[in-house]
């Protein structure tokens, strides 16, 4: 390629130079995003608005949870609380007097919000927006289960769905994005209560984790949105490779749906390759095969690629499998060995993690057993 090949043109330039001025003009956004209610989201966003106005910024609290803890509502102490309006009949936003107050960082408790009829805009996430391009910096808070494009996910874990959402695509504008990870046993804790009350410690950790895992994921596809944008204004071409590598293990009982579908995303997320393989079985009862079939369906669906696999060990055959095509994660169900002897033995799961040699092994739930009539 020639210089004058590599030289932008007069629009290329013009273009990344209106981009960066438009990002210099607009705050910036940090969002803290929970995977679950009681994680501590409202106490981080407003330490952080204590600490930045310690080291001199000009920080306004816009909005705050209307059911605080002693242990937040303390952290207010000291900070500038523009009142919301409460003339359409509920409570919201007051954008206009934080735009006239233009502070520094407004800190906004709860992004996914609907606000009452009557105000410029319908839904508070849009208020954010109209902050951040009014020049003020914003920090927020928000839970999973609100980001609309992961609530059909969220509802199969948790049983229920929210009404209020906030769509992925402005959650990807972020600056920046923390999950706020709190060790289990406190969400337990916290969530005993809360929206998994009724739910025993076992199901609810599993619950927990199946969540923990999608707002990691989708913290790490903002981070890569960020680096996008840095490169699109900056005009650096990049390209990937395939980096991640995800074997998906099925089987006749295993939660196929929902492992195909982390398992495309995973792979999509890190522009790599899917894998789907199911061992052969003898004498398959016409209800396994069906649901064989089923989740056969799904992985031509996700463009995965489709393997049966055969041998006398099921742990060798998959490693064997995965050091053959540079497998890096590997999804199996829960075993499904009882009794009393499989006690005293590691189970095939199990000696999967034992011997696995640094493959990624994550163990998902098996389906809930389908009853006819």
């Amino acid at each position: 390629m020639t210089d004058d090949q590599k030289r932008p043109s007069p629009d290329e330039l013009l273009r990344r130079v209106e981009a960066e001025e438009l990002h210099d003009r607009r705050g910036r956004l940090k969002i803290f995003l929970g995977y679950a209610s009681g994680v501590g989201k409202s106490f981080r966003m407003l330490d952080e608005g204590r600490r930045r106005k310690m080291r001199g910024q000009d920080v306004v609290v816009g909005a705050v949870q209307p059911d605080t803890e002693a242990e937040v509502t303390r952290l207010l102490d000291g900070l500038e609380v523009i009142p919301l309006r409460r003339d359409l009949g509920s409570p919201c936003l007051d954008v206009a007097a934080i735009v006239r107050r233009q502070p520094e960082v407004c800190l906004i408790d709860g992004l996914a919000y609907r606000n009452p009829p009557g105000g410029a805009n319908a839904e508070r996430w849009q208020d954010v927006e109209q902050l951040l391009n009014a020049g003020v910096s914003v920090i927020t808070t928000i839970n999973l289960q609100y980001v609309r494009e992961r609530q059909d996910e969220v509802e199969r874990i948790r049983g229920k769905r929210v009404g209020d959402s906030v769509p992925e695509s402005f959650l990807r504008t972020a600056d920046d994005i923390e999950v706020v990870d709190s060790p289990p046993e406190y969400c337990i804790h916290r969530a005993r209560t809360g929206a998994f009350g009724g739910v025993d410690a076992f199901t609810m950790e599993r619950q927990l984790s199946g969540l923990r895992e999608i707002a990691l994921l989708l913290a790490a596809e903002v981070v890569e949105a960020q680096l996008d944008e840095y490169l699109k204004r900056h005009g650096i071409e990049h390209t990937y490779g395939a980096q991640e590598r995800v074997l998906v293990c099925v089987t006749p009982r295993s939660n196929a749906e929902l492992m195909i579908a982390r398992g495309r995303r995973q792979a999509d997320r890190f522009h790599g390759d899917l894998f789907v393989v199911y061992f052969e079985q003898d004498e398959l009862s016409p209800e396994d095969r069906s649901a064989l079939d089923r989740h056969l369906q799904l992985a031509r669906q996700a463009n995965a690629h489709i393997e049966v696999l055969r041998g006398d060990d099921f742990v060798r055959t998959v490693l064997r499998f995965g050091e053959e095509h540079g497998i890096t994660q590997v999804f199996v169900g829960h075993s499904q060995r009882t009794g009393f002897l499989q006690r005293f033995r590691p189970n095939p799961v199990e000696r999967l993690i034992a011997e696995s040699n640094g493959l990624d092994v994550r163990v998902f739930p098996n389906a809930p057993v389908r009853r006819e009539g």
